[in-house]
Order: C-alpha cells, then sequence, then structure tokens
C-alpha cells in the first residue's frame, strides 16, 4: 500500500522517522500541516500513485468532495505526529476515520470494544442469586452500591438515587441515621417505589429494617442482636441481607441468618479505614461461601487523597479477595465522582481477569496524569522578548466587565444583565466577540483564561472563583 503522507516542516523528521519502513512519501506543505487546503492536497496527489492519504489529525479542511474526485481514501491520521509511529503498523487492519483524528477514533474503537467484552463477560456469568435481577457473586462482574447517607433528609431523594445509578451503580443504598423514625424509612421509599432498579435500606434498627422490608430488596447490615428479631421478617420478605461480625463472629451471625430463613446472603468481614487495621482487616476476606461485600467507600471518605487513584487499587484489592458486591460513596465534596470511578475501576478489573496487570485495557482512569508523554519538536523563532510584569493600573473596557461562574455542566458569563451559556469556553467567548460585548484585547485575553478555567472546574468537578486560583 502506498501512502501519501503530507505534514509541516517542525513535524518532517518525526513524520518521516515514523514511515521509515513503509511505502510512503512525507511531503512538506508548510511550515503548519494542519492548514493544509483541499486544493494543495490535489495538486499533491497528482504527483504520485497513493492508494491512501493520511493527513493530520489537526486539519481543519473537509476532503470529502477531494476523497470522491480522487477515489483515494483521505483519513485523518493522530493529532500529534509524536503518535504516527503507533499508527502506521497498524494500517493494513483498521480502517481510520475520514472525520476524527487518528488517536481520538482508535482510544474511542477500543474503549467500546473494552465495554462489549464487560457487557458479554456479564451476560454469560453465572450468579449465587439475584437482586431484582442484578447477578450477585458467582462470576459475575462486582456490584457497585452507592449509599445515600441520612436519606431522610434528602431533599431531591428521586433525583439523586436516580443520579447515582446513571452514574454507574447497580444498587442504591438508603442510609438513616438514629434520628430517623420508621415514617421517615416508609416514606423516603414510597418516594423511590417506582424505580424497578435495586435499593437497599443501611441500618441496623429492627424497626426501621421492618418499614423498608415492602421495597428494599437487600438490607445493611444484620448481626446477632437484630437478627433474632427481624431476622424472620427479612425472609418472609424474600431480600437479601448483608450480615456482619459484631459480638459474636461473622460466621456464627450467617449461621444465625440462614436459621432465620434467609436464603440470599452477602457476607461483609469490614474493611478498616488505612491507619485503623486496613491490612490486618484484609485477612478476614476469605471465602464463607457466600457473596463478600467490600466497604471501600469508608477507606476513601477516611483519607485525604483524591478518590480516583484510591479507588482504583481498591477496585483491585476487592478483586483479588473475590469480593461481589463494592459499597462506594460520595458523602463528602472530596468524594465526588466516586461511583463513576468505582464502576470504571470495576470493570477494569473484569477486563484485566487473564492479563497479569489492569493496564493497556482500552479503560482507564487516567484524568490528569498522561500514560504517555508526547515529544512535540520545539518552537523555532529568531529572537526573543523577555516578557514584562502586566501592569498593575488595569483598562476596564467600555463595554462593560463580565461576571462568570458555572452552572452544572455549563458555563456562564454575565455581563449588563444578559448571559451567555455554554459547556465550552470557546464557544462562549466566540459568541461574546460576535456580540460585541469586547473591544479590548487583554480583556478578551483575560475572558479567554477565566472560561477556560471554569470549562476545567465542571471537567475535574471542582469548583471555581473569578480571578482566583485553580
Amino acid at each position: 500500500m502506498r501512502i501519501l503522507l503530507p505534514t509541516g516542516a517542525a513535524t518532517e523528521k518525526m513524520v518521516k522517522r515514523a514511515a521509515a519502513g513503509f511505502d510512503a512519501d512525507v511531503v512538506v506543505t508548510g511550515e503548519i500541516a494542519s492548514f493544509l487546503t483541499p486544493h494543495n492536497l490535489h495538486t499533491l496527489i497528482q504527483k504520485g500513485k497513493y492508494d491512501l492519504v493520511i493527513v493530520p489529525g489537526m486539519c481543519t479542511a473537509s476532503f470529502e468532495k477531494l476523497e470522491r474526485d480522487t477515489g483515494i481514501p483521505i483519513c485523518r491520521g493522530p493529532r500529534h505526529a509524536a503518535d504516527l509511529a503507533l499508527i502506521l503498523p497498524m494500517i493494513d487492519t483498521i480502517s481510520l476515520s475520514r472525520t476524527v483524528p487518528a488517536d481520538e477514533f482508535l482510544t474511542a474503537k477500543k474503549a467500546g470494544d473494552a465495554m462489549y467484552r464487560v457487557e458479554q463477560q456479564e451476560q454469560d456469568a453465572g450468579a449465587d442469586f439475584l437482586i431484582r435481577g442484578v447477578k450477585i457473586g458467582g462470576d459475575s462482574r462486582m456490584k457497585v452500591l452507592a449509599e445515600i447517607m441520612d436519606a431522610h433528609r434528602c431533599e431531591y431523594l428521586y433525583e439523586k438515587v436516580e443520579r447515582f445509578f446513571f452514574a454507574g451503580a447497580d444498587i442504591v443504598d438508603l442510609g438513616f441515621g438514629f434520628d430517623a423514625t420508621p415514617e421517615d424509612v416508609s416514606h423516603a421509599f414510597s418516594l423511590v417505589a417506582d424505580i424497578d432498579r435495586p435499593l437497599a435500606v443501611d441500618t441496623q434498627n429492627p424497626l426501621l429494617i421492618r418499614a423498608a422490608l415492602k421495597r428494599a430488596d437487600l438490607v445493611l447490615s444484620l448481626q446477632e442482636q437484630n437478627i433474632p428479631e427481624i431476622g424472620g421478617e427479612v425472609a418472609d420478605a424474600g431480600i437479601a441481607a448483608v450480615v456482619v461480625p459484631g459480638d459474636s463472629t461473622l460466621v456464627r451471625n450467617i449461621t444465625l441468618a440462614k436459621r432465620a430463613g434467609i436464603t440470599c446472603v452477602v457476607a461483609d468481614p469490614l474493611l478498616q479505614p488505612v491507619g485503623s487495621g486496613l491490612v490486618t482487616s484484609l485477612k478476614n476476606f476469605r471465602d464463607t461461601g457466600h457473596p463478600l461485600f467490600f466497604g471501600a467507600g469508608n477507606v476513601v471518605e477516611l483519607l485525604d487523597a483524591d478518590s480516583i487513584g484510591a479507588n482504583a487499587l481498591l477496585a483491585g484489592i476487592a478483586s483479588e479477595v473475590g469480593a461481589s458486591v463494592i459499597f462506594t460513596s460520595e458523602h463528602s465534596d472530596k468524594t465526588q465522582g466516586s461511583i463513576r470511578e468505582m464502576r470504571q475501576a470495576v470493570e477494569m478489573m473484569v477486563l484485566a481477569k487473564d492479563r497479569p496487570y489492569p493496564k493497556d485495557l482500552g479503560i482507564d482512569l487516567l484524568v490528569l496524569k498522561e500514560k504517555r508523554k508526547r515529544r512535540e519538536p520545539p518552537v523555532e523563532y529568531e529572537t526573543m522578548i523577555a516578557a514584562k510584569k502586566m501592569p498593575d493600573e488595569i483598562t476596564y473596557d467600555p463595554k462593560g466587565n463580565f461576571r462568570i461562574g458555572i452552572d452544572g455542566d455549563q458555563i456562564i458569563a454575565a455581563i449588563n444583565g444578559k448571559a451567555v451559556q455554554g459547556r465550552h469556553w470557546q464557544d462562549v467567548l466566540s459568541t461574546i466577540i460576535s456580540q460585541g460585548d469586547v473591544t479590548l484585547l487583554d480583556h478578551a485575553g483575560y475572558l479567554g483564561r477565566e472560561l477556560y478555567k471554569a470549562e476545567l472546574a465542571i471537567r475535574y468537578g471542582r469548583s471555581f472563583e473569578q480571578d482566583g486560583e485553580f
């Protein structure tokens, strides 16, 4: 296959190194290849006989008509020339996109293939039992259980439960503190009764458990003090129960639960937080003949570290000890997003079953750090001017000042009683400029900086303060 590789002068050496050993012509089209036009490309195509053209991924022009006219496939290469060496060896086995840069296209395809394997494995998996159609135990995937603490005081309970399921929870657990009454529990479950997904009640108070039995699919938690009082009713309701150790051992309490008639048991050996016996508590995660419960959320909530890596590591540990249900929570600001993170981590463990390590799976939890740094060519210049400190005196734009904030996943930029709303900073800035609401270049630069900070805050789930540090 003969390939035409248009490139810019800055990346010529890099592209030639990547193309070494392939039947390819590397042609410099200018200083920056992303400015390549259909007309210029047509001229290049006429100079040789090619089976494929790979244009730089950063090209903004459409080559659809040129492809029709010439009959030669014109595909998008990677956005960064450094990644071309990864793409070319696969060129005979993959089909690149005409519109999406190759690195984005292949990443999305690999992720799609990975998720298909996860779904297929779950369809074929066996289970110890089902909770409202969801497989628990067996060789099925670990299920993510997400808790809503003090559910009776949650103002928008229905919406929060739906959001947790959307984020990746398999089971949503309604927790009730010591101040809750049976009426509070009944009311909370009545609010979410028509959500046909697994719901759990989290309390050891028999009165509160009883109030939830009409709708709850799972009870957290039973032990020797409440099993004699409520165990029979849990069994009669036909729902599952998480059993924990108390003054009695976990094995003894499981025996008590089974004697009460409970057939669907999840065993929770109780994972301890870091510094309070985390490693020691892991020795209790042994085969009990029942699916295991792994309380990762308690560890993450009590650790002042970013939740992403902590959730990934804990999901890996849970997978090694054979856990079937993994608990997570989003009680604090620092753990927001943990449900999605834990679900992704669990799916990574599914894909890692036949591998020595959970890496290169097609999906990952890399957010701020890169798996592989790109090596772009250095910026070339002839003269240099040292940057001067920005003047302390600010010249205000005669059009006025913007107030920038975020609302959910939207950026808001308001001025003189009107606002521009958008998901991407460049769209908001372009609209502001097109409406004539900015007249000074330094004001436009300032707006670009603050709007981009707002988009980053949305992307990473952080707070945003105009003129503050990100």
